[in-house]
């Protein structure tokens, strides 16, 4: 279904100036108060409270419209988790990445046991519509157990070396943890990580295509879509 034009009413600043702000935001690792200090320097002169509402606002409306990747049967899944502390609580976000580093899902959960990986398998399956040629994960075991339920026929690799693709994925998501001076609540870390890699899954290039030429059209590719998308008004 066609998304609707995305509604700009009520807000002073033109929508090229909101998208942008949107954009140095999840794309790079910069606090709310850096994006206000870039915009300055370009005569632009917004509160970083407005930026955090217009991330708030807009991302997700941005994100739902951008191109998502075509699942495929021969798609190589890597899956798993990395601990996150939010006021002194513990909690996993569970992540999956393809064989190109593309994110597939990224789900926070309380728990790092079986229940917690069946629902992550789960949610991917609704997503890509089928299951992959090959599942790699480290060694815990919640994932074999997880595998055997939802997908038995699945072939499943458990060896830590195997997984850096999924584990060098956190990477980015630390970066900006350190660039926040932490997250502010679980929900909220929730809709950070959804917005933030789809917008990364849009600018970086894949694994496959690591040429000087061809990182820069795919960047120009990508920078084309992101206009497109967030400049379609009501």
């Amino acid at each position: 279904m066609t998304e609707p034009p995305i509604s700009y009413k009520r807000h002073r600043f033109p929508p090229q100036i909101i998208a942008h702000a949107v954009w140095l935001y999840f794309r790079f690792p910069l606090s709310l108060r850096l994006v206000e200090e870039l915009l300055l320097e370009r005569g632009v002169l917004v509160s970083y409270e407005t930026v955090r509402v217009w991330a708030q606002k807009f991302g997700p409306d941005y994100v739902r419209r951008l191109k998502r990747k075509k699942p495929s049967r021969q798609d190589i899944w890597h899956l798993d988790e990395v601990v996150i502390t939010i006021n002194g609580e513990k909690r996993y976000l569970w992540r999956a990445v393809d064989q190109d580093g593309y994110v597939l899902d990224e789900i926070v959960q309380i728990r790092r046991d079986t229940r917690a990986a069946k629902r992550l398998l789960e949610r991917l399956l609704r997503k890509q519509g089928c299951p992959p040629k090959r599942m790699i994960t480290d060694k815990l075991g919640s994932y074999g157990a997880a595998r055997r339920e939802i997908m038995p026929k699945v072939e499943h690799r458990q060896h830590k070396g195997l997984n850096n693709r999924a584990e060098n994925s956190h990477v980015p998501i630390r970066k900006r943890e350190r660039a926040m001076q932490g997250f502010r609540s679980w929900n909220g870390l929730q809709r950070f990580v959804e917005t933030f890699s789809a917008v990364r899954n849009l600018f970086v290039p894949p694994r496959s295509h690591r040429s000087a030429i061809a990182t820069h059209l795919h960047r120009l590719a990508a920078m084309a879509e992101w206009k497109s998308v967030t400049l379609t008004v009501a």
